[in-house]
């Protein structure tokens, strides 16, 4: 993994980018970052692992289904949110932000917002050395993790690898490449953190 050539990949595409030792200090920095306005957030392991819904609900108005008796509502709302936090599945050294998802919600926030400013927080694990393995990572790796996570009966719970499926439950739905910021947001920014966070 070469943390300076994917951060060089990135920031050549026109992404922003930050990097942080640990988490504790992304944490701290999008605190500052983010204040009085409302925050979405995708399902996601790594804003989970740090704390982050609890962390910026002291200055903001946040969404998340995953912290919601209402789910449907918390993902319009999130998406809806000048501000989204997600993660990534994988990101090649060569700059391509890759996410595998079922309901679409994550993915849709990244691709559409007028003014929106995304952050993208991934810890250094998520970095793949090409394209390809990048999409092997989000496949084999997060994927085949997060379906644990579902009380789905799909083959990949039972050899923790991913058969591109037919199951009726799949939640490998879309993947979405980000090769560059979309047009219109006010910015999409990627937090890398030297820790393994997420999956």
């Amino acid at each position: 993994m070469n943390i300076e050539k994917t951060i060089r990949s990135l920031t050549s595409r026109g992404f922003t980018v930050k990097h942080f030792a640990t988490g504790a200090e992304a944490a701290a920095y999008l605190a500052e970052e983010i204040r009085d306005t409302e925050v979405g957030f995708g399902g996601c392991q790594t804003a989970a692992d740090m704390n982050l819904y609890d962390i910026l609900s002291e200055n903001n108005k946040c969404y998340w289904h995953w912290k919601s008796d209402n789910a449907v509502d918390a993902i319009s709302k999130a998406n809806e949110a000048p501000v989204y936090i997600t993660s990534a599945n994988a990101i090649a050294e060569t700059g391509e932000i890759i996410n595998i998802d079922g309901r679409g919600n994550r993915l849709a926030a990244q691709v559409y917002g007028i003014g929106k400013k995304v952050y993208i927080i991934a810890g250094t694990n998520k970095i793949a050395p090409d394209f390809t393995s990048a999409v092997e990572r989000a496949r084999q790796v997060a994927a085949v993790r997060r379906g644990k996570d579902f009380p789905f009966n799909t083959p990949c719970k039972i050899d923790d690898k991913c058969h591109d499926c037919r199951a009726k439950e799949r939640f490998c739905n879309a993947m979405l490449v980000l090769m560059g910021p979309m047009f219109d947001m006010a910015g999409m920014e990627v937090v890398l953190i030297d820790e393994a966070m997420g999956y």
